[in-house]
């Protein structure tokens, strides 16, 4: 099996994670490109966290993939939804029975609070976990930092109607926006997130998030465990626009 962590390294007034999707494929799925518009399930991922219709955009042969979630919640208070807090992990496991099928990772993840942050890799081969006879690559390290943070170009950032944020307000919709290389996220410094802590500072060019991809013995329990938990991610902090 295929295992998954990532870690946010972040201190408590550090920016949140929304639960990790990853995918891997044959090297076919592009998540994203700089300069084009997103597709509706990164747009989903990156307003609101939820990687559901993402996951529909990426059904298919050849495909397999899962969501990293912490079970503690924001704030590890019980029954919130399930983000990854600064200072914690999370870890998801895919059973692959066929490497040479699955030979390379795709991942994304909203950066909270804000209005259209995300991580994810706009190269979809740039991770490759197996060669062509379904070797296992070795264990790889993504550190993330400001770098990585890309915005999709679908919310103006003015903090406002932002999830994760209590800044309160309407978000504004950005017209023919595309993906763009990082977002302005100063507007949240000095504010307080739906966790309670107070955002104190932006990444910078020290890594803020590290993804650890390694090979398992053990067989993953089930590739999609915990997919239930997206409803609850209307709780982060504002509904999704009709």
């Amino acid at each position: 099996a295929v295992r998954i962590e990532i870690e946010n390294l972040g201190a408590s007034t550090d920016f949140f994670l929304t639960p990790l999707w990853v995918g891997l494929h044959d090297g076919s799925f592009d998540l994203f490109s700089v300069g084009t518009a997103v597709t509706p399930g990164l747009e989903s991922v990156a307003e609101t966290g939820s990687p559901a219709i993402l996951m529909t955009e990426f059904a298919g042969p050849n495909r397999l993939q899962s969501v990293a979630a912490d079970p503690a919640g924001f704030g590890s208070l019980p029954g919130q939804p399930p983000v990854i807090d600064p200072g914690n992990t999370a870890v998801t496991e895919i059973a692959v029975s066929n490497p040479a099928a699955y030979r390379y990772f795709s991942f994304a993840s909203m950066v909270i609070p804000s209005n259209d942050a995300f991580v994810g890799n706009g190269n979809p081969t740039a991770h490759e976990l197996f060669d062509a006879l379904g070797n296992f690559n070795g264990t790889q390290v993504i550190d993330l930092t400001a770098a990585s943070i890309y915005d999709a170009g679908t919310e103006d950032n003015t903090g406002l109607g932002a999830a994760f944020s209590t800044l309160g307000g309407v978000e504004t919709d950005t017209i023919g926006g595309t993906a763009s290389q990082g977002p302005d996220l100063t507007n949240f410094i000095g504010t307080v997130t739906a966790a309670g802590t107070t955002i104190g500072a932006v990444p910078g060019s020290s890594p803020f998030a590290r993804i650890t991809i390694s090979l398992v013995p053990e067989p993953a329990s089930a590739a999609l465990v915990g997919l239930g938990a997206w409803g609850m991610l209307g709780m982060i902090g504002r509904r999704r626009r009709a």
